[in-house]
């Protein structure tokens, strides 16, 4: 059973929670993890402007992710940072260009799952992977969440992401906050959870 984590990552938040991800994968017997990136769509010269090169190089290790390659997978983790309350322009692009898959309905029935961060603790975790589930819907994907046996995302001693819809994190006005502790563990849980479902369906 493969599972891919498919994200994007502009200053390595997404990155650490995708890595979280996928040692909860890896925790699952017969599940074998695949991370990759979607494409960049953004010129050197802008990235760099923006302080995103440094981060950016870190991942370019992790393959770019082809639409055909997600056929192949049993489930599919997707993780996007938010912009303005929705996925960023990256994801998107990537997901517009599925039409063959879904015309073909490559995707049916596959388990589909949606991790992110934002800026704010209000900055739009949420409306983002409820956004983000309207495409993996359309392709008749099982849409899994991080489920409320996730305890800690209801502790209130401290600042922290997550939600029964997806695993997050907070990054700060200036992306200077990484992934706290407890929300690697929702990663890492949501990762495992997914993998058990797909494995479980077979």
């Amino acid at each position: 059973m493969k599972v891919k984590i498919v994200y994007y990552s502009m200053y390595g938040h997404v990155h650490a929670m995708a890595q979280a991800a996928a040692e909860g994968v890896a925790e699952v017997g017969g599940a074998q993890v695949e991370l990759r990136r979607v494409p960049e769509t953004l010129p050197q010269d802008v990235l760099k402007k923006m302080g995103a090169l440094k981060h950016i190089e870190k991942i370019e290790t992790i393959p770019v992710c082809t639409v055909d390659e997600l056929e192949e997978a049993s489930a599919i983790i997707f993780g996007t940072p938010t912009r303005f309350g929705n996925m960023c322009g990256q994801m998107r692009q990537f997901l517009d260009a599925t039409g063959k898959l879904w015309a073909s309905g490559a995707l049916i029935g596959k388990v589909g799952s949606v991790f992110t961060s934002s800026a704010t603790q209000h900055g739009g975790q949420e409306s983002t992977i409820l956004g983000f589930h309207v495409t993996l819907l359309h392709h008749g994907m099982i849409v899994v969440g991080l489920p409320y046996s996730f305890q800690e995302q209801m502790r209130i001693d401290e600042i922290t992401g997550c939600s029964p819809y997806g695993a997050s994190t907070i990054a700060g006005g200036e992306g200077q906050r990484m992934p706290s502790r407890n929300e690697l563990e929702g990663a890492r849980f949501q990762g495992r959870h997914v993998a058990g479902i797909a494995s479980r369906l077979g």
